[in-house]
């Protein structure tokens, strides 16, 4: 028993160490996982609170995100009207591309008529060069020709002035004669003046104190009613008698003036405004002529010097009475004779 109990004792001594080791590993563990935790602890805490701020920052990201995306749709629709835009200009461009390439070919056609036309213009070009040498060379020689003149002009200049001595005596004969031949004109203008004035009279006696036969001025009127019937130019028989005075007192009249007077006995036909159409008298034109011819004929025929006679017509355009009454066309109907000057 007191073994036992020795055994008991000591085994008992030898446990408490034991359990004081256990005890110290135990706080150990204790301490550690303690530590374990709080730094367990810490770091969750850090972690959660990093993930705060992760998750403040991706709100951030995403706000920012949805602007963008915001302004990416707006810029999108921004694009598709500057597209639609670009294709409207596209198209126009395509069209202008179109008009001008048909305005190239026009072009094209224009710049080798003009390349024809330059080439011409070219050769004229070189042509009027050589037009204007030759007139150059002309312009030279007429020069040398001036210069000649000149020299000559000046020896006719010292002839003029020699000469303007001798002028001056020529000036006066010239003057007395031109005087002298004033007076000689004047003379034989009154002689004729006599003649015609003693034609006049002869006629008067010869045809009688007739009305239809009358003096306008410086001329013998007779109405063509008595010498041509409507239309005509051929005398009519009862005309000859009274153109045969007419030749006598001319003839008379005739030998009586001087050779040295240039006179002439003219004849002018005159018609009315009625106008005549056929194929000997076109107009009154022809009419008037064709009558005043048929009397200088006759007046030939009767002896009168051809050189003597003028037969003239004036148609419708000269007429003594303005009226258009039966009265007033007879009166313009005529053949007037005048004695005057060749």
């Amino acid at each position: 028993m007191a073994l036992a109990r020795g055994r008991r004792g000591q085994y008992q001594a030898n446990l408490w160490p034991g359990f004081v080791d256990m005890l110290s590993t135990l706080l150990l563990v204790v301490i550690f996982l303690m530590s374990l935790f709080m730094v367990t602890n810490y770091i969750i805490t850090q972690a959660s609170s990093g993930k705060d701020t992760m998750l403040s920052r991706l709100n951030r990201q995403l706000a920012e995100l949805t602007e963008l995306l915001a302004l990416e749709r707006s810029q999108k629709e921004s694009a598709e009207d500057n597209l639609a835009a670009l294709q409207a200009t596209l198209l126009d461009t395509q069209a202008q591309n179109k008009r001008l390439t048909g305005l190239l070919g026009d072009a094209s056609g224009a710049s080798t008529d003009a390349e024809g036309r330059i080439a011409a213009l070219g050769t004229q070009l070189d042509e009027q060069r050589n037009i204007t040498n030759d007139a150059l060379a002309k312009v030279e020689l007429l020069n040398q020709q001036l210069a000649a003149l000149r020299l000559q002009l000046a020896a006719l200049n010292e002839a003029l002035e020699a000469s303007e001595a001798k002028d001056k005596e020529s000036q006066e004969t010239i003057a007395n004669l031109g005087e002298r031949l004033n007076v000689a004109l004047a003379k034989k203008a009154q002689e004729l003046a006599r003649y015609r004035s003693n034609f006049f009279g002869e006629l008067r006696k010869t045809l009688g104190q007739r009305k239809d036969f009358r003096i306008v001025g410086d001329r013998f009127v007779f109405p063509s009613d008595v010498l041509f019937d409507p239309g005509s130019a051929t005398l009519k028989p009862s005309a000859y008698g009274q153109l045969y005075n007419l030749a006598t007192a001319l003839k008379e009249i005739e030998g009586n003036i001087p050779a040295n007077i240039p006179w002439v006995m003219r004849v002018d036909g005159h018609t009315d405004i009625t106008p005549i159409f056929s194929s000997t008298f076109p107009s009154n034109w022809e009419l008037s002529a064709a009558r005043a011819i048929s009397v200088v004929r006759y007046l030939m025929a009767r002896g009168i010097a051809p050189e003597h006679l003028v037969a003239a017509g004036f148609g419708e355009f000269q007429p003594i009475d303005a009226g258009g009454t039966p009265t007033a066309l007879a009166r313009n109907r005529r053949i007037e004779l005048k004695l005057t000057e060749r």
